[in-house]
């Protein structure tokens, strides 16, 4: 099987990389450089109309939506675990719920977060920004109470989800500086969810994709093609990584 996949550093392909290395199944990756406009490009939009990421080209057949991509990564490599084994089609759509929780409720509210200037004039950046962290405290004291002596979302074992979720917690705790004008979201509330994120970055696989983005992100910088969400154009912000 062919694999290749389309992400960028510190973007939410790094779920994607993070499944890919637990299945260890041989891919490769190719960086789309938003800043350079990539993910406009005629080539990638004919993989992906829409200019986002992740893709992941499986036998030259693209296929995108994280949601779509981790739900078959589970079902063509079940002996990687990436979520647990089900006997339903219900308990399929549960899990299929989870992940839509991540894509559709967690991931637009930290957009608003980071690139507030998206969806409104300079003046309400900073009001947007805050409506949208207080809406992820909201959503964050949910993933915090679903972790209540668990190790991670599912119990005892890991999970795509928890990877998902890690996403989150990095993205605002840790590297909203790097990428926003305003600071990091104070996560002291979240114990159990700290917790887990401790448990997660221990396992080989994310210290693999760490290493990766971190090889990126030296490489973009040394072209000039490192991230800067206030000089980035609305038009690729709109339809990219964020």
């Amino acid at each position: 099987m062919d694999l290749v996949l389309y992400g960028a550093a510190g973007g939410c392909s790094r779920v994607t990389m993070t499944a890919l290395e637990e299945t260890g199944a041989p891919y490769t990756y190719e960086v789309v450089k938003f800043m350079q406009q990539e993910n406009l490009s005629p080539a990638y939009l004919a993989k992906n109309p829409l200019g986002k990421i992740p893709c992941l080209v499986v036998d030259g057949r693209p296929l995108r939506e994280n949601v779509a991509i981790l739900s078959w990564l589970s079902e063509a490599f079940p002996a990687a675990k990436l979520l647990p084994p089900v006997s339903n089609a219900l308990d399929r759509a549960e899990q299929t719920a989870d992940l839509c929780f991540c894509a559709s409720t967690l991931h637009p509210i930290l957009t608003r977060m980071t690139v507030p200037m998206m969806f409104g004039s300079s003046e309400a950046s900073a009001s947007i920004h805050a409506a949208a962290e207080t809406m992820m405290h909201r959503y964050f004291a949910v993933a915090e109470e679903r972790l209540t002596n668990r190790n991670y979302w599912y119990g005892d074992e890991w999970s795509v989800m928890d990877a998902y979720l890690a996403w989150f917690f990095k993205r605002v705790a840790v590297e909203s500086e790097e990428i926003t004008d305003y600071p990091n979201m104070d996560v002291s509330n979240y114990p159990n969810f700290s917790a887990m994120m401790g448990r997660y970055e221990k396992r080989p696989s994310v210290q693999r994709v760490v290493e990766r983005e971190a090889e990126e992100n030296a490489q973009m910088a040394r072209e000039g093609l490192d991230w800067d969400a206030q000089s980035f154009d609305a038009e690729s912000l709109v339809r990219g990584k964020p």
